[in-house]
């Protein structure tokens, strides 16, 4: 029994090291060698090289490059696809509910290295509404749904991913680390994202962070014409919040 025990620890551990270099290769589209992969992981790089063999075999790694460098295979780019086209499925009824209930646009959207893609809308019922298209790209720094996403992140991988410095979109934009970073602790503390005009000038919106089956970030947000958002800004946050706990109790229901 002690040996099954053992065998089944080991296991585990192995395809716990297999997950923390697959994290580890996540948005490097360059690759990374074994040397890298093994520092960032803090595994020997003997240890590191087995397990990327072993990955290579199953086609969840391949080589980025001639000069030994890794990346993320077809194989997982697959399942990854398959995931984000099953969570967005499993969120549309409640993006529907969601914009029904305020008349406004609501969005689902997925980081992508620096900057958020929205993968899904249901367009509002007011007259003066905002709508962007789906597969646009908007900056993580000043958008609801990049700030609720960055407010998950640690201080070393947000300024991996985004820098210290930041182009300024409008003047309310935030454009060094230390404004950002104080912003993202207000949001941490009160559980949502506000963006008040620092994308695009007379665009507001709120936006939420949520976690799929398997942990993966989704980006829900409402953006609403400046006009009117400062009179709705309680209603829409109270209602994305709802819509956060609902959604998070489906994934774990799945």
């Amino acid at each position: 029994m002690a040996d099954i025990v053992s065998r089944a620890g080991a296991q585990i551990q192995v395809i716990a090291r297999a997950a923390a270099i697959l994290r580890a290769l996540e948005d490097e589209d360059e690759g990374l060698s074994l040397a890298q992969i093994a520092a960032r992981v803090g595994l020997p790089r003997s240890t590191v090289q087995r397990i990327v063999a072993a990955l290579e075999a199953e086609t969840f790694v391949t080589a980025a490059s001639a000069a030994g460098g890794w990346r993320l295979g077809p194989a997982l780019t697959r399942l990854g696809a398959s995931v984000k086209l099953g969570a967005a499925a499993i969120a549309r009824p409640l993006l529907v509910e969601l914009s029904a209930a305020l008349k406004e646009t609501a969005d689902l959207a997925t980081p992508k290295r620096d900057r958020v893609v929205f993968v899904d809308q249901v367009v509002g019922s007011q007259r003066l509404r905002t709508v962007s298209a789906v597969g646009e790209a908007f900056p993580l720094y000043c958008t609801a749904n990049g700030k609720a996403f960055l407010a998950a992140l640690e201080e070393a991988e947000i300024i991996r991913r985004i820098g210290r410095r930041y182009e300024a979109r409008t003047a309310k934009t935030h454009t060094t680390l230390a404004a950002l970073l104080a912003d993202l602790a207000v949001i941490r503390a009160r559980g949502y994202a506000l963006d008040e005009e620092e994308h695009t000038e007379g665009i507001c919106a709120a936006g939420v962070l949520v976690r799929d089956t398997f942990g993966h970030p989704l980006l829900v947000s409402v953006p609403v014409p400046a006009a009117r958002f400062e009179e709705r800004r309680g209603e829409i946050v109270e209602r994305l919040l709802v819509l956060k706990g609902r959604l998070e109790a489906r994934f774990r229901a799945e």
